[in-house]
C-alpha cells in the first residue's frame, strides 16, 4: 500500500470520526454548540486532505461522470455549507436555529456517508 493511500484512508476516516462526533453530539444534545461546530470544521478540514491526497492517486480525478467522484463534491459542498452555517448560527446566537440545526446536519452526514460508503466499497473491490 502506498503512503498517499494510506494517508488519504486515515484522513477520510478521521474525518468519519469527527464529523460524525459533531453531528450525533448535537442530535443527542439538540443545541448547536461552539464544540459541535468546530468538529464539524475538523471533520471537513480531515475530508478535504483525504480527497485530495486520493486525486493524487486518481487517473482521473476531476471526473464528474464518475458517480463516485459526484456524490464526494456534493458531500464536500454540503459539508462546506453545513461548517459554514452552523459557524453563522453560533456566532449570532440564533437560539431557535441552534435548536434546530441538527436537523440539518443528520442530512448532511447521510450524504456524506454515500461516498464514504461508495469510496470503501471500491477500496474492498479492487
Amino acid at each position: 500500500m502506498s503512503g498517499i493511500l494510506l494517508f488519504s484512508i486515515i484522513t477520510i476516516n478521521l474525518a468519519l470520526l469527527f464529523y460524525s462526533i459533531g453531528v450525533w453530539s448535537e442530535r443527542f444534545s439538540k443545541y448547536l454548540k461552539k464544540w459541535h461546530v468546530v468538529t464539524f470544521w475538523i471533520g471537513f478540514t480531515f475530508d478535504v486532505c483525504g480527497t485530495a491526497a486520493m486525486h493524487f492517486i486518481s487517473d482521473n480525478p476531476f471526473d464528474l461522470t464518475d458517480m463516485h467522484t459526484l456524490t464526494g463534491q456534493i458531500a464536500l459542498w454540503l459539508m462546506l455549507a453545513h461548517a459554514t452555517w452552523a459557524t453563522i448560527v453560533v456566532k449570532k446566537d440564533h437560539t431557535e436555529l441552534r435548536k434546530s440545526f441538527h436537523r440539518y446536519s443528520i442530512f448532511v452526514w447521510l450524504i456524506w456517508l454515500i461516498p464514504y460508503i461508495g469510496g470503501a466499497m471500491l477500496g474492498f473491490g479492487g
